[in-house]
């Protein structure tokens, strides 16, 4: 059953045929258009609902001489329908055709289209169930009224039915600016439930049979058709550099607690730059479950920290690297309050994030208007409700093309881990390997992070040779006055020869995380052994490029 609302606006009569699934705000609309002296048309549910508030109501199969048959799968497929929407009102032949067949033109349709998404986002969604939530008639007259936009106002979403409404109170019609816009919506609305049903049945399998009824299909992970659905945010004043145009676009349902959902308090606008590193602070410090503090410099964590409170976490995570800190990008996952706020205004910051702001600790940025403050509220459930929030899937663009793989949501426990050495780490050092480990996952490949009290004290990232990144951590703690002495480190991919560990114990390294994985392991841990540290494999690798 195509489910819509339909108004036909003629200068001798004015008709309007509602029909909806999504009944938020119908009475009210048709309340409006009742008093308008507007004839009431509608089906189903909805023309129940508008009886019972006292409106008169006709049957839409009144209007078609023609009833509901297949179980509702044919309801408006009829040429009283489409030929009042089409009809374009400037071609006489058009007109004389309408004349002829007594078809009365319809000026506005507002369509509310079946429930595909969210039916087939329930657990156990069987494809029969699926089958039949696709909508047919609705997205037919949707297209037919939006291509007729100069003469028909398509509204596909309720929020829209306030403007219209104004309009007609006020002009008697529905302008061409509104209509135009309206007709957009409405195929960007089509387009995104075109592609949620292709996407769904690519990704079907139903390998010797089609699955019964009350039984789920199976679902491949990546689909034969993929159908990227997002929506423009804004546009940037320019991309990485100036003379590259950029816009933010998100999901077209975003997650809770991502930063596409963030609130900017303050400061200029947010650049591509600024976007992008600020999102890998956030999907960072989104994966420590006590108050952490994560600084990014040119998307790369340049400090990272745990503590009892923002102050804590943003003095630790600061001294790892206070020359990269420069202008850098802070997240937080805690309240930032007055005593952290103060501290970090001593330094110049591009972004500052946070789930919330106590009102003192804004009063500090007041004065540094460019600092970009943003609020990203937490999702139901705090803060570990933000793991449901995570990317399920990864893209890069190529040449006439996409990569797409699993998002690395990959978190290792203290059970995942398999002690190789003979030395044995200390319930202190599991701690700081785990900590390593988390923070590497973020940092560009290849990836040497050096960790101790729940602080980074020494990263370095994305170089060629794995040496070269041991070498710059160390060179980093050495700047930042930092003993790297009884660290933990953690190695984003295995060592493929003994020099990597040995470097990293010649700068002070008591505990190696990494890996494993490498033709030369035994070389390795025996290289370990004979320096007295110990060592233990993850099992995974966290390559970030």
């Amino acid at each position: 059953m195509a489910r819509f609302i339909a108004f036909s606006f003629l200068h001798r009569l004015m008709n309007a045929l509602l029909s909806v699934s999504d009944k938020t705000g119908i009475v009210e609309l048709a309340q409006a258009l009742h008093a308008q002296g507007i004839k009431l048309l509608s089906t189903g549910g909805t023309a129940k609902l508008l009886a019972d508030q006292g409106l008169p109501v006709t049957e839409v199969a009144e209007m078609t001489g023609f009833p509901e048959m297949l179980d509702g799968r044919v309801k408006t497929l009829h040429p009283r329908v489409h030929g009042g929407l089409l009809a374009r009102r400037d071609v006489p032949a058009h007109m004389a055709a309408l004349a002829e067949h007594k078809i009365d033109t319809i000026d506005v349709l507002v369509v509310n289209l079946y429930p595909f998404e969210a039916t087939v986002a329930k657990p156990g969604c069987t494809l029969e169930d699926a089958i039949e939530n696709i909508d047919i008639g609705g997205p037919a007259m949707v297209r037919s009224a939006a291509k007729n936009w100069k003469d028909v106002a398509v509204l596909t979403d309720a929020a829209q039915y306030a403007t219209v409404i104004a309009e007609l109170k006020v002009d008697g019609k529905v302008s061409d600016r509104t209509k135009f816009a309206l007709s957009v919506a409405a195929f960007n609305r089509i387009s995104q439930y075109d592609g949620a049903i292709s996407d769904y049945l690519s990704a079907v399998q139903l390998g010797d049979g089609v699955p019964a009824g009350d039984a789920a299909p199976k679902l491949v992970l990546f689909p034969g058709q993929s159908n990227g659905r997002f929506v423009k945010v804004q546009d940037l004043r320019y991309g990485e550099n100036s003379h590259q145009s950029a816009a933010l676009y998100r999901d077209l349902y975003p997650a809770p607690g991502s930063l596409v959902t963030a609130k900017q308090l303050q400061g200029k606008e947010l650049s591509y730059n600024n976007i992008a590193d600020a999102d890998a602070a956030w999907e960072c410090v989104k994966s420590f479950s006590t108050p952490a503090c994560v600084i990014v410099k040119h998307a790369n964590p340049c400090g990272v920290a745990v503590g009892v409170n923002a102050l804590e976490s943003y003095s630790k995570a600061f001294q790892t690297d206070p020359t990269s800190a420069f202008g850098g990008i802070i997240a937080l996952n805690t309240v930032l309050d007055e005593a952290a706020a103060q501290q970090i205004s001593k330094q110049f910051v591009e972004v500052l994030m946070a789930p919330s702001f106590t009102p003192e600790a804004l009063a500090v940025f007041n004065s540094k208007v460019n600092v970009r403050i943003l609020q990203i509220d937490l999702p139901k459930g705090g803060a570990s409700a933000w793991d449901n929030g995570r990317n399920a899937m990864d893209m890069k663009r190529i040449g006439s093309g996409i990569l797409l793989q699993t998002a690395d949501n990959h978190e290792l426990v203290l059970s995942d881990l398999k002690v190789v050495t003979t030395k044995q780490p200390t319930p202190e050092q599991m701690q700081d390997l785990l900590f390593a480990w988390k923070v590497a996952k973020y940092v560009k490949s290849n990836a040497i992070v050096f960790c101790k009290g729940g602080m980074t004290m020494g990263v370095g990232a994305g170089q060629m040779s794995r040496l070269d990144s041991a070498r710059i951590a160390s060179i980093k703690a050495e700047h930042a006055k930092l003993s790297l002495a009884g660290t933990a480190v953690a190695s984003d991919a295995f060592f493929p020869f003994r020099d990597g560990l040995d470097v990293v114990v010649d700068a002070g390294a008591t505990c190696v995380i990494q890996p494993g994985g490498s033709m030369r392991d035994d070389e390795v841990i025996a290289a370990a052994n004979e320096r007295g540290v110990a060592m233990v494999f993850s099992g995974v690798r966290h390559f970030r490029h």
